[in-house]
């Protein structure tokens, strides 16, 4: 072989076999985590609670993430029904699980910081709205509910339920989830009457609508910290809570969702999704 041609011929050698040796490093350069690889989407729900969640954790000024919601081990039994035909009437749920379930009134403010709230630390709450209110604040409701929030039922207006007429109080929960339907893509099948105040009439209304339960609060924040209706003044595991929309001391719905975790975290309670059990 001509000196020439030997020496064109190990340059192309060379260039050969660099290419084979680079290209692999140049794919991974664009990822070195294997499980980044996967996809932005793909990697957070292989590692939920690794140190992305425990930094957003600490951004909202918990030390520590919630730990993960167990899967759910009781439904509403026979004994919680008022009466066979009737939804059930609930203001905590029978379950060893040691969950709490937070929710939120339709008053709740349209504080953009709360959707961050929820899609960041993945907070799996309920939220009930009436029908005025959802539909002045859609965007940032629907906004919630893509964060993970689940929306349910109040009234059309807010008005007191108990009582009303039978037809009166048909229309207003019939037209509320009718309402949210068209707003939200689904029917709500949970319902909170507005205070909480509700008679058999109510009950009678909310079946024909097909209503599953009637979703009071055991718990509730307060300017005080927490409140209790009945039984135990702590956090017991299956307690529902309403995490109210005002309060005088003036505290976002942030601040008051954040000592509500502490409370949880500190009685060796984590927040359970509500539908999952009712």
């Amino acid at each position: 072989m001509r000196p020439r041609a030997a020496r064109w011929h190990g340059a192309l050698t060379a260039a050969v076999l660099t290419a084979a040796v680079l290209s692999p490093l140049t794919g991974c350069a664009q990822s070195v985590d294997p499980i980044e690889r996967l996809g932005k989407k793909a990697a957070q729900g292989v590692r939920p609670h690794g140190r992305t969640a425990e930094q957003a954790y600490r951004r909202w000024g918990l030390q520590a993430p919630l730990a993960p919601a167990p899967t759910p081990s009781a439904r509403p039994s026979a004994s919680q029904r008022s009466d066979r035909d009737l939804p059930p009437v609930l203001d905590r749920v029978r379950t060893r699980d040691r969950v709490v379930f937070l929710t939120y009134d339709g008053g709740a403010e349209k504080e953009p910081r709360f959707v961050d709230m929820v899609r960041e630390l993945r907070l799996p709450v309920s939220v009930f709205l009436t029908g005025s209110v959802a539909g002045a604040g859609y965007r940032h409701f629907a906004g919630l509910q893509s964060a993970g929030a689940r929306v349910q039922s109040h009234t059309l207006d807010r008005s007191s339920l108990h009582g009303l007429p039978y037809a009166a109080q048909r229309a207003e929960i019939c037209g509320e989830q009718q309402s949210l339907e068209a707003r939200f893509g689904h029917r709500p099948r949970l319902f909170r009457p507005p205070d909480g105040k509700y008679d058999r009439t109510t009950l009678r209304a909310a079946a024909d609508c097909g209503v599953s339960a009637v979703v009071l609060w055991r718990a509730a924040t307060s300017a005080d910290g927490i409140t209790y209706t009945h039984g135990a003044r702590h956090l017991r595991p299956g307690d529902i809570v309403q995490v109210g929309p005002d309060e005088p001391a003036g505290t976002t719905l942030c601040d008051r969702t954040v000592r509500l975790l502490r409370r949880a975290q500190s009685r060796g309670l984590t927040v359970g999704r509500l539908e999952d059990y009712l």
